[in-house]
C-alpha cells in the first residue's frame, strides 16, 4: 500500500509538471510530449505578442496597426497573427483578417458556440492587464473550428491579443486510436507496440490525444504516449482530482468485462483546468489499453 501511494505521488508530480504555465516553459522540465508541445505553441504565441506590444509601444497606433494587417508580414505566422480591439470593442487591426473584421466595432462578435468574445475580453481586460480568454474560432490553416487560446496586453485604450489552437479529440477518434493500438498489438507484439505507443512519431499521438497501456497483473505501466518516462512506475493506486481510484476501476472493468469507459477528472495540459476526462479501454491479453478525452 505505501508503494502506491508513493507510487501515485511521484505519478502526480510528473503530471503537474506538464501543466507549467507558459511563462515558465522555458524553464520547465519536459515531462509531457504533448504538455511540451503545448506549451510551445503558448510560447510562440507569447512571444509574438511581446513583439507586437513593442512595436506599438515604440511606433505608435497607425504604423503598428497597418504593420498588424499586413498580409504575409512579419506579424501573421501561419495560424499566429495579431489582433488589436479598442476598449469600445473597435478592431484596429486582425492579421487573420476573418470575416473583415477589421475597422467595425465588433463588441457584439461572437465565437462558433455563440460566446460573446469581445465583451468578455474587454471585461477581463478590465480587471487585469494581461490575461487569456478562450473561445472555439475557425483555423484557417486547416479550415476546422477548433478551441482557441488568446493572450492579451492592455496598451493604452488598446488590447493587443494574439492566439494558439488547442484541438480536442472527440470520443469518435478516440475510439478510432483505441481500436488502431488493439489491433497493432495483437499484429506486431507487446514489444513492438509499447515503443511505438511510447514514441511520439510511432503513429499513436493525435491531438491531445495518447494511447496508454497498463498491465493488468501488476498496475504498472507499459506505455504512455503522454508520458512515456512512467513506462514501468506502479500506479494502481493512483487517484483522479477528486480521489477517485481511476486505475483500479479501469483494471477492475478490464478484468470483469473486457472493454469500457472509466469516468474522472483530471489536468488537461492544453488548458490548465481540472476537467471532465472519459478513458475508453480494452483488454488485450493481461494488458489494459486506453484512450481518454476530455469533455467540458
Amino acid at each position: 500500500m505505501k508503494r502506491n501511494r508513493l507510487s501515485a505521488c511521484i505519478l502526480a508530480a510528473a503530471a503537474a509538471l506538464s501543466v507549467v504555465p507558459a511563462a515558465h516553459a522555458a524553464d520547465a522540465p519536459a515531462a509531457s510530449q504533448l504538455g511540451s508541445i503545448e506549451r510551445a505553441q503558448a510560447k510562440r504565441a507569447s512571444a509574438l505578442l511581446e513583439r507586437a506590444v513593442a512595436y506599438l509601444q515604440k511606433n505608435g497606433p497607425e504604423q503598428a496597426f497597418a504593420k498588424f494587417n499586413e498580409a504575409g508580414g512579419p506579424f501573421v505566422q501561419g495560424p499566429y497573427y495579431v489582433f488589436v480591439v479598442g476598449l469600445d470593442g473597435f478592431m484596429h487591426a486582425n492579421g487573420g483578417a476573418q470575416l473583415g473584421l477589421v475597422g467595425k466595432n465588433e463588441i457584439e462578435l461572437r465565437d462558433a458556440a455563440g460566446k460573446p468574445l469581445i465583451r468578455d475580453l474587454l471585461a477581463q481586460a478590465k480587471a487585469s492587464a494581461n490575461g487569456t480568454v478562450e473561445y472555439r474560432w475557425l483555423n484557417r490553416v486547416n479550415n476546422h473550428v477548433e478551441n482557441k487560446f488568446s493572450q492579451y496586453h492592455k496598451v493604452g485604450k488598446y488590447i493587443v491579443c494574439v492566439g494558439y489552437y488547442t484541438p480536442r479529440g472527440s470520443v469518435e477518434e478516440a475510439q478510432e486510436l483505441l481500436d488502431k493500438a488493439v489491433a497493432f498489438m495483437k499484429k506486431s507484439g507487446d514489444k513492438a507496440a509499447f515503443a511505438a505507443f511510447n514514441s511520439p512519431q510511432g503513429g499513436f499521438t493525435h491531438n491531445d490525444l495518447y494511447v496508454f497501456a497498463i498491465g493488468i497483473d501488476d498496475g504498472t505501466y507499459r506505455a504512455s504516449g503522454d508520458s512515456p518516462q512512467l513506462a514501468g512506475m506502479e500506479v494502481r493506486g493512483l487517484r483522479d482530482a477528486a480521489g477517485k481510484p481511476m486505475i483500479e476501476e479501469m483494471i477492475k472493468l478490464a478484468q470483469q468485462k473486457g472493454s469500457g469507459v472509466v469516468d474522472f477528472v483530471w489536468r488537461n495540459p492544453a488548458t490548465n483546468a481540472v476537467e471532465q476526462k472519459h478513458s475508453l479501454i480494452q483488454r488485450v491479453d493481461q494488458v489494459l489499453l486506453g484512450v481518454g478525452y476530455f469533455s467540458k
